[in-house]
């Protein structure tokens, strides 16, 4: 420590004044002694006043520029002596040197500027202002082929540089991007695969742009896909084949380069090692199991790599993520699911997976998951059978298979998301089948359900689609036991309360199911609709003018019906029915106004 401080008192004397070698040797010292204790070291300087000098030092051009940025590369390793770097105008005279010729003048100004930006809104605001990214990214685009070591190793310090200076900073990411660094990194990656720390440097770098969204484009323009999975390929080591998870699955939210990845050869990796770490008990493995399959299943999102993948139902793919279902394997059990419901997203697709039995593999599935089971899994496999229901043709096939009394089996799950895939899954199901509704809107249970479940106000989704199923089993079955059913369970006032949603469908949906209501059962319902101010409801439809011509047509066929009820007969009277409806005669929806007529005819006779 005494030859530091003898060194620091010699170049505050001497300053730049001092010859080439006196102030070699005095760099050396400085050097030497911030390798065998940083942090005391750093500090020194710091109070000697010397990082000003080390600024003159490399304005000056001297000889001993690498040497100073060198000790500021190993300073600013320290972060308290980050900002000191900064306010000693270090900055300015490093991104100059970034102009020099000399490959070890260079390593040394991208270590220093690299780690004065890390963590450090100022000097990257100085390295900003400078200039000084874009001169780095040119030096990378025109060393991009070069691969002899010395090269390979500036390349990787200033991919790092670059890394720091950007880093979790939104900004300075999209100004990378629009310099133009992603193609010249997937260069980098495609030419120096055999360079452990190049390679990972340009991961890293990798990983923080493909976060960006405007960053996909650009990545989807390059050969990345191709290039990154060749390098998977070759990795046997978990950590390093993390990194690489770590990229691809930002880049895998884009559809353009999901199919890309799939052509790429990835899916074959992934199920590569499901196979090899499914029965292994090691966490590397289970984490790299759950990795593998979630990619996969986010690969399935995209349209044309889930129908590539598909191949008709014949697809060697499709075939192994349906070996996952029947696995003992949670994990692989949830991505079995997941995959399935992803291939279930065409009617094509979903014809065919009912033909073939799938259903049968999902029902046993959620079978081995009603007690105590593992919601996820359950959320998967009713989401898997929501999406097969949806084509017509579907439907009574799904009822045969027994697909209602098992999803019954989870009426009782207090989570929510089971819920509301339940209530989904059931609700496609009987689009259209009037026994099946009939015979669900007779269950009491389930409606008793549906109505608790209507009012989950914490719960928005599950509450809708209470709503929507309540309001499908009466229009499906046209039933007067399923409305008595109904009215019983306390349901009425929650089909009133649907018809002024913001959404136009489920307004439509209660409208229409209380139009039944009114016709088959309106003596059973009367009392409820009164009490939950149907009349008052439908008056401030029609006076809206927002409302969508359907909800006016339904609205002034429910005012007509409801108007054979005594009590509620009164409440139409005693509001301006009749002004709104003359006005809606001339409204442009011709079978509105048509509706209008008929409805202020109805009014004359019965007033």
């Amino acid at each position: 420590m005494d030859n530091l401080n003898d060194a620091l008192e010699k170049l505050k004397l001497t300053g730049t004044e001092c010859t080439s070698d006196k102030l070699d040797g005095c760099l050396d010292c400085l050097l030497q002694a911030l390798g065998h204790n940083n942090t005391e070291s750093s500090e020194k300087i710091q109070q000697s006043g010397i990082l000003q000098l080390f600024a003159s030092i490399l304005n000056s051009q001297s000889s001993c520029a690498s040497k100073v940025a060198h000790i500021v590369a190993e300073i600013a390793k320290n972060e308290l002596m980050r900002i000191p770097c900064v306010e000693a105008d270090l900055i300015p005279p490093l991104v100059q040197l970034l102009h020099s010729k000399d490959q070890e003048v260079l390593l040394q100004t991208g270590r220093a500027l690299g780690n004065i930006c890390y963590d450090n809104h100022e000097g990257r605001r100085t390295v900003d202002q400078e200039g000084g990214a874009q001169i780095v990214v040119d030096h990378l685009r025109s060393r991009c082929t070069l691969t002899d070591p010395s090269s390979e190793k500036l390349m990787t310090v200033f991919c790092g540089m670059l890394m720091n200076y950007s880093s979790e900073n939104d900004s300075l990411q999209t100004q990378l991007i629009q310099m133009g660094v992603i193609p010249i990194l997937v260069d980098l990656l495609a030419v120096h695969s055999q360079n452990t720390a190049l390679t990972e440097m340009c991961l890293v770098a990798f990983g923080n742009l493909a976060e960006l969204e405007s960053s996909k484009e650009q990545f989807a323009a390059t050969n990345v896909a191709e290039v990154i999975v060749k390098l998977f390929k070759k990795q046997t080591e978990h950590e390093k084949r993390e990194v690489i998870f770590e990229v691809l699955a930002p880049l895998a939210e884009n559809d353009a380069i999901k199919m890309q990845l799939v052509e790429a050869g990835l899916v074959e990796c992934l199920l590569d090692i499901v196979q090899q770490t499914v029965n292994s008990e090691k966490d590397d493995d289970v984490a790299e199991l759950k990795t593998s399959s979630d990619l996969m299943v986010l690969l399935l999102l995209g349209d044309e790599s889930m129908q590539k993948l598909f191949e008709g139902g014949k697809g060697s793919v499709f075939q192994r993520v349906l070996s996952w279902l029947p696995s003992n394997n949670h994990q692989l059990q949830l991505a079995g699911a997941l995959a399935i419901a992803n291939f279930a997203r065409n009617d094509g697709n979903c014809i065919h997976m009912v033909d073939s039995e799938i259903v049968q593999k999902l029902l046993d599935l959620l079978d081995r998951h009603v007690e105590d089971g593992n919601v996820t899994v359950q959320h998967a496999a009713l989401s898997a059978l929501r999406n097969l229901a949806i084509p017509v043709v579907n439907k009574a096939k799904m009822l045969s298979a027994g697909v209602t009394e098992e999803v019954l089996k989870f009426l009782p799950s207090e989570m929510p998301p089971v819920q509301f895939k339940l209530l989904g899954t059931l609700r496609m199901l009987i689009d259209a089948q009037a026994e099946a509704a009939e015979q669900l809107g007779k269950n009491e249970k389930l409606v008793e359900r549906l109505v608790e479940w209507c009012e989950a106000k914490d719960h928005a989704g599950v509450m809708g689609e209470s709503n929507r199923l309540l309001s499908a089993l009466i229009r499906h079955s046209k039933s007067k036991d399923v409305i008595r059913t109904t009215v019983q369970s306390g349901g009425i006032k929650h089909l009133v309360t649907m018809a002024t949603s913001e959404h136009v469908i489920m307004q439509n949906e209660a409208l229409v199911a209380l139009g039944l209501i009114a016709a088959l059962e309106l003596q059973a319902a009367e009392r409820d609709l009164e009490s939950a101010k149907l009349v008052e409801v439908l008056h401030r439809l029609l006076s809206d003018e927002r409302s969508a011509p359907e909800i006016k047509y339904n609205s002034m066929v429910l005012i007509c019906a409801v108007m054979g009820s005594e009590p509620l007969h009164k409440e139409v009277q005693k509001l301006a029915f009749l002004d709104v409806v003359s006005k809606l005669r001339s409204h442009e929806n011709k079978t509105v106004a048509q509706q209008a007529s008929l409805t202020e005819q109805k009014f004359t006779v019965q007033s």
